[in-house]
């Protein structure tokens, strides 16, 4: 199980940071929405180590940031921009 579990950490820390990069360089609309999409993932591969590893605190933190990213995903990806926030 540890050689499953190790690499689903590893994705789920290095796509996180991967993202946050993303958002703090803000390029804009459409990449900030991407960014909030790899947290998605990233949160998904963290709520799938904290099971494997019983670590339900780890999980229910990302229960609610994966609700938060996806709200994101909704503000940037779908939704159409108010005028003067493009």
């Amino acid at each position: 199980m540890n050689d499953f579990i190790e690499p689903v950490r590893w994705f789920a820390s290095i796509s996180g940071m991967i993202a946050a990069t993303v958002v703090a360089l803000d390029w804009g609309r459409r990449d900030t929405g991407w960014a909030m999409a790899l947290f998605c993932l990233s949160a998904l591969a963290w709520i799938t180590g904290a099971v494997l590893m019983r670590d339900w605190a780890l999980g229910s933190q990302n229960i609610v940031l994966l609700g938060i990213d996806l709200l994101g995903v909704y503000r940037y990806l779908i939704r159409d921009p108010e005028p003067g926030e493009a």
